[in-house]
C-alpha cells in the first residue's frame, strides 16, 4: 500500500461551520451577553465564546472541554470570525456563573442541598423561545421528574438506589429541558417540590408560557405539590399512591369498562375521591387493572389484580384518553437517556454541585439548540426530526472542508456532493 502526506489544513468536521454561522445568525451570541453580563476585567473570551466553543465539541462528537485542547480546537479556529478558548476558560467561566446553593434542614433533622441559579434558567427559556421551540400562543404540557446523575463528587450523597449522585428536579416541554434544579443525592423527591414547581411556574407566566395541562408521576403525589400544580394549570394528572382508602374505594366498584391501550385490554373506571384525609375536596380517580403475573389473591382487594390510579381534575375526558394521556410522560424517559449519553449529563465536570448546575443547564441549551437544526434540517429532507446526535455527526457534521481565498474572499470549499449551502438558507 502507497501513502503520500498532504499537508493542506483540511477540516475534517466541516458541517460545524454551518452550525457556528447558525448561532450568529439566530443572535444567540447576542442573548448569552445580554443575560449573563459581561466578564470580569482581563478576560478575552465572552460567556458566548465559552457556550458555543462547549457545544461545538457535542456537535463533533466530543464530551469534555479537554477535547477542544486535543481534538477540535485547530479546526474551529480556523473558522474566520470564532474566537476558541481554551479548556481552563472553558472550565473557569462555567464556574464563574455559579450561584450559591441554598442549604435546608428537613424535620427527620438531615441536610438538603438546592442549587436554583435563576439566571441560568432564565437564559435557558429566552433561548428556546429565541428559537421559536416555544411560543406564547401555545397551551403547553408539563412534565416533571427527578433524575439521579450518578457520579462521585465532593458534595454527593447517596440516593435511594444506593448509588451516590445528585438527583436534579426537571421540567420538561416538547421534549425538551425547560427548567432545572440541582439537589442532594439524598432528597427525597416530595422535600420541598412544591417550592421548585412554584419557581417554575412563576418563570413560566413571566415568559408568557402558558401551562395547560401537568404530568406527573407519585413522586409528585402530596396534598402541597397538588395544590400548587392546580393553582397553575388547567389540568393535572398524577400517579395515586395506593393506600388503605384507595383500597376500600376500589372494593366498592362494580362496573368496569374493558378497554385497550396500547397493545393490551384492560378494565377501566373512575370514582370521585378525597384524597389525604380532606373531607371538602375531591378529585377524579381513574382507575385501571389487570390480572398479575404470580395469580396471587391481593389481601386487601381478595384478587389477583394489579391496579393503578391517576388522580386529575379533569372531570371530562374519557378513562381511556387520560390513562393514553397519562402514558405519553414515558417521553420523558428518552430526553434523559439524551442527556445522559449524547450532551454529557453522565460526566459531569465540576467538584461542586453548584458548578455542575452550570453545566446541566448550560448543556440543556446545546440539546435545545440540536432540536432546532435537526427539525430545520428535517424540512429540507436531511433528516427525520427525532434523529440521534451520533447520526447528527456523520450525516453533517464530518465532511472534509477547507477555507480558500479567491477574489479577496473568503470560500468555504466542501468535498461533497451535498448541496450544504441549501441546508439553513
Amino acid at each position: 500500500m502507497k501513502v503520500t502526506n498532504s499537508f493542506e489544513k483540511i477540516n475534517p468536521f466541516g458541517g460545524i461551520n454551518f452550525v457556528i454561522e447558525e448561532v450568529r445568525k439566530c443572535g444567540i451570541p447576542q442573548l448569552i451577553d445580554s443575560i449573563l453580563g459581561v466578564r470580569g476585567k482581563g478576560h478575552t473570551y465572552k460567556y458566548s465564546d465559552i457556550f458555543t466553543t462547549m457545544w461545538s465539541v457535542f456537535f463533533c462528537g466530543g464530551d469534555c472541554a479537554e477535547d477542544i485542547n486535543t481534538h477540535f480546537g485547530e479546526h474551529l479556529r480556523s473558522i474566520p470570525g470564532c474566537s476558541i478558548p481554551s479548556a481552563d476558560v472553558i472550565l473557569n467561566g462555567q464556574k464563574e456563573l455559579a450561584d450559591f446553593k441554598q442549604f435546608t434542614i428537613s424535620k427527620a433533622g438531615k441536610f438538603h442541598d438546592v442549587d436554583i441559579n435563576s439566571k441560568m434558567n432564565l437564559l435557558l427559556l429566552r433561548l428556546q423561545k429565541k428559537l421559536g421551540l416555544l411560543n406564547k400562543d401555545v397551551d403547553y404540557t408539563l412534565d416533571f421528574d427527578h433524575q439521579l446523575i450518578p457520579c462521585e463528587k465532593k458534595d454527593t450523597s447517596m440516593s435511594y438506589k444506593k448509588i451516590e449522585g445528585y438527583f436534579p428536579g426537571i421540567c420538561i416541554i416538547s421534549g425538551m429541558p425547560v427548567y432545572i434544579e440541582n439537589r442532594s443525592g439524598h432528597t427525597n423527591v416530595k422535600y420541598l417540590q412544591e417550592e421548585t414547581l412554584e419557581r417554575a411556574f412563576l418563570l413560566f407566566r413571566q415568559e408568557d408560557i402558558k401551562i395547560k395541562r401537568s404530568r406527573m408521576d407519585c413522586g409528585s403525589y402530596s396534598k402541597k405539590i397538588i395544590d400548587v400544580v392546580e393553582s397553575n394549570c388547567e389540568s393535572f394528572y398524577i400517579r395515586a399512591q395506593k393506600c388503605e382508602g384507595m383500597e376500600l374505594l376500589i372494593q366498592q366498584i362494580n362496573t368496569w369498562e374493558r378497554r385497550k391501550i396500547g397493545k393490551k385490554f384492560y378494565q377501566v373506571a373512575s370514582v370521585e375521591y378525597f384524597p389525604f384525609g380532606q373531607k371538602d375536596k375531591g378529585y377524579r380517580l381513574v382507575l385501571m387493572k389487570e390480572p398479575n403475573k404470580s395469580g396471587q389473591m391481593d389481601v386487601f382487594t381478595q384478587d389477583a389484580m394489579v391496579y393503578r390510579g391517576i388522580l386529575t381534575n379533569d372531570r371530562k375526558t374519557s378513562e381511556k384518553k387520560i390513562i393514553e394521556f397519562y402514558n405519553a410522560r414515558g417521553s420523558a424517559e428518552r430526553v434523559f437517556d439524551m442527556m445522559n449519553n449524547d450532551f454529557g449529563w453522565n460526566k459531569l465536570p465540576f467538584s461542586y454541585m453548584e458548578a455542575n448546575t452550570v453545566y446541566l443547564i448550560m448543556t440543556a441549551m446545546c440539546r435545545s439548540f440540536y432540536k432546532y437544526l435537526v427539525e430545520k434540517l428535517a424540512r429540507k429532507k436531511w433528516f427525520l426530526p427525532n434523529i440521534r446526535i451520533k447520526k447528527f455527526i456523520f450525516g453533517f457534521i464530518t465532511v472534509a472542508s477547507k477555507w480558500i481565498y479567491r477574489s479577496r474572499t473568503k470560500i468555504l470549499k466542501i468535498y461533497s456532493t451535498k448541496l450544504y449551502q441549501l441546508a439553513f438558507g
